[in-house]
């Protein structure tokens, strides 16, 4: 028998021009579209007419569609020999997920590739203007999910940075675990809020007032956490948060990107 193929695509942070060639290339060429939810809406834009789109994203707390059933979607679509893309934001094998939908594929005898994608681990810190290794601060670093399967405890591991990733729930607990990790209460610590977006911003504190700060700012997921020296560079290499923002009605934004970060609303298509 006959079956299609599975590409899992990560489509990276959230700027929709951080996606990667073949990840463009694929979502054109798809028969079938799975996505979450945190992925850059404009690329179903690039989906071919005759293209099914079927959005299984997570929220917070909500489900759009369990994953068990995810699996099973794609395997049936993939059975009616088809090009299935599975779209996740990041990259599929950091916390997404994608090892899990790929032991689905070898199970079901489909084919299937990954297709990586630019972790917000990664890219907003760099965003931020704080480069998780320096050689003046660090040369090590960890990613570690503020998010533990049955409610585990949170490892913290040793590093001269830590970036913690879906940990805007657990900021409280993983605060706790820092401190008892023999982290100093004055270290630095940022929150990098819809990195890569028109919108982010960045939220500074220390171990010992962070929850308090975040909870002034009242920060939203999503949102990456960066512990270390290296918070202190942010004042300085803060290149995306000195760029100008500029809404733009009109048509045609590519004429418009030196002068600042454009915000594309056209009012007549």
């Amino acid at each position: 028998m006959s079956y299609g193929k599975i590409y899992l695509v990560g489509t990276g942070p959230g700027d929709v021009e951080l996606i990667t060639v073949k990840g463009y290339k694929l979502i054109c060429e798809a028969d079938v579209i799975l996505h979450d939810h945190l992925i850059p809406s404009e690329l179903l834009r690039l989906a071919k007419p005759s293209a099914e789109i079927i959005s299984v994203g997570k929220f917070a707390g909500r489900h759009t569609m369990p994953q068990l059933q995810i699996n099973k979607l794609l395997i049936e679509k993939a059975r009616d020999n088809k090009v299935v893309v599975r779209l996740k934001g990041g990259d599929p094998l950091l916390f997404g997920r994608g090892g899990e939908e790929a032991e689905e594929c070898v199970q079901a005898g489909v084919d299937f590739e990954f297709v990586p994608g630019i972790t917000s681990a990664l890219a907003a810190p760099c965003y931020g203007g704080i480069p998780p290794t320096h050689r003046d601060c660090t040369s090590n670093i960890a990613i570690v999910t503020g998010h533990r399967k049955n409610e585990k405890e949170i490892e913290i591991p040793k590093a001269g940075t830590i970036i913690f990733l879906m940990g805007v729930a657990n900021i409280g607990t993983i605060i706790k675990s820092l401190l008892e990790a023999g982290w100093p209460g004055q270290t630095k610590i940022a929150a990098i809020e819809k990195g890569t977006c028109y919108d982010q911003r960045v939220i500074q504190g220390t171990l010992d007032d962070f929850l308090e700060v975040t909870q002034k700012a009242k920060l939203r997921t999503p949102a990456i956490f960066i512990v270390g020296k290296v918070v202190e560079l942010k004042e300085k290499l803060d290149w995306f948060g000195k760029k100008p923002r500029i809404l733009l009605p009109g048509t045609h934004p590519d004429k418009y990107r030196h002068l600042g970060i454009i915000i594309h609303r056209p009012l007549i298509k």
